[in-house]
């Protein structure tokens, strides 16, 4: 197997896969390419196929991309070749475009005006008409991804300078889409008019940095400023920060998966905590669905400040059941057939001392297939639990994603396809219970209407085709 090709990732995860991370900084007199290296390092859970540095110097732009983990892609010598006083990275997981060396990012392009570099979250509906678009008009393409398509719709967009390019381009493109971008003077940060992803604002000592979530900030010793308003265009260079209405915002549907699974727990969106929202919707969940047991557990990593929640409102112990290997699945080596015959125990233990004659109950996030679910209820009855009861803080998932989640296709879904009480079945469990809507909503302690909830409502926020997933374009 060599870099182009896809690496080998644990079977059908039953979670909602990741999106993209992405990070910029516009800080002369600072070490930029090391300073984004930790700032990706930070939003490694966003991502893990792929990873990429582009810096610029005044001059010129220089890249780095590789496919893996951020730090089996950058060495110390990667680092001392991108110099400048701009860079911008990029964590990858695929959402259109398989995962392979061509489709990293950040994406190089050449342009009359100059270079100009993007990284990209999030996802088009459309790349697929104006990749069709632009090919007729003469533009070449060397990936998969719907990325390469935004930053084409860009350098084809009118305009003298990139600002009036990017802002007369937005409209053309439909879906969601977090961006850094870079030119040999400037930083460019842009955000969708819906707000799908998160995109934030920061201040390091005399510079800028923009991130997909606040935990990066954190990270690199920044100062949170605030979030990018969807549908603006931040641009920063030697005369400071300047802000811009690049497309009007009529409706705003942030992911509500951010505050599900995909962030970090220390980030903070919308001025919520994340780990304090999962936290309650532990809390309701016991309200919602309580059952008798003797202990607590939560799949890690994301679903444990719900277990703690779930165990503080039920008044039963929680504990660690199960013991999480992160990033086993994560590599370039083929497992042979006696390691994949192992299965789950790839990625999880159980703690047989803990679980041993006990009535568990185990909360997660969310079941997306049931093909791992199961698995995890089997090895917890291998363990010794004398009852799993499964507790999911998310409504049942009944319809895919099309706006940079990785989830399946409809009749993938084994909420679309079964009751809750034949998914218990399904599963092995002695009992099921998802968090309701209004639930949830509650425990986020926002407005239901700020959210795009079509993973469970099946209402888009923009036209999508059901027949879209992450291959079309390498199939066109």
């Amino acid at each position: 197997m060599t870099e182009a090709d896809c690496f080998y990732q644990e079977p059908s995860s039953d979670r909602p896969a990741e999106e993209c991370g992405v990070f910029g900084i516009y800080s002369p007199g600072e070490d930029v390419a090391r300073i984004t290296f930790f700032g990706l390092y930070s939003l490694q859970h966003r991502g893990q196929e792929s990873a990429g540095i582009a810096a610029a110097d005044g001059v010129s732009i220089h890249l780095h991309t590789r496919m893996g983990l951020v730090a089996q892609v950058f060495g110390e010598e990667d680092l001392q070749r991108l110099r400048g006083h701009i860079a911008i990275g990029h964590n990858r997981y695929s959402t259109t475009g398989s995962s392979r060396v061509c489709n990293s990012q950040p994406i190089l392009f050449d342009d009359p005006q100059g270079p100009l570099v993007l990284a990209h979250n999030g996802n088009l509906v459309n790349a697929s008409y104006l990749r069709e678009e632009l090919s007729q008009e003469g533009y070449q393409f060397s990936s998969t991804t719907d990325s390469e398509v935004i930053g084409r719709v860009f350098c084809s967009s009118p305009g003298r300078t990139w600002l009036e390019r990017i802002a007369a381009g937005m409209p053309r493109l439909q879906g969601a889409y977090s961006l850094v971008l870079a030119s040999t003077r400037q930083l460019i940060a842009v955000r969708d008019p819906l707000g799908v992803r998160p995109l934030c604002l920061a201040r390091l000592n005399g510079g800028w940095v923009v991130a997909s979530e606040s935990c990066a900030v954190d990270t690199v010793g920044a100062r949170f400023v605030r979030e990018i308003d969807p549908g603006e265009i931040v641009s920063i260079d030697a005369s400071g920060v300047q802000s811009s209405v690049g497309q009007d915002s009529h409706r705003r549907a942030i992911c509500v998966f951010e505050y599900i699974y995909f962030a970090r727990p220390d980030s903070v969106i919308k001025q919520r905590l994340v780990y304090m929202a999962r936290q309650e919707m532990g809390r309701q969940l016991a309200q919602e669905h309580p059952v008798g047991a003797d202990l607590v557990i939560a799949v890690p990593d994301s679903a444990v400040p719900a277990g703690i929640g779930f165990a503080r409102e039920s008044g039963i112990p929680f504990a660690e059941g199960l013991i999480k290997s992160r990033y086993i699945g994560r590599t370039f080596i083929q497992p042979d057939q006696r390691i994949r015959d192992v299965g789950i125990h790839l990625k999880f233990n159980p703690l047989p001392e803990v679980l041993r004659g006990k009535r568990v109950i185990v909360i997660d996030d969310s079941i997306v297939r049931g093909t791992t679910t199961r698995p995890i209820v089997r090895l917890l009855r291998q363990a010794g639990a004398r009852e799993v009861h499964v507790r999911i803080h998310a409504p049942p998932m009944c319809h895919p994603c099309f706006l940079g989640v990785d989830t399946a296709r409809k009749g993938e879904l084994i909420a679309a396809r079964l009751s809750v009480p034949e998914i218990a079945d399904h599963i092995e469990a002695d009992s099921l219970g998802y968090l309701g809507l209004d639930r949830l909503m509650e425990a986020i302690g926002l407005p239901s209407q700020d959210f795009c909830l079509a993973c469970f409502t099946g209402d888009y926020p923009v036209p999508v085709q059901l027949e879209l997933d992450k291959l079309s374009l390498d199939r066109s």
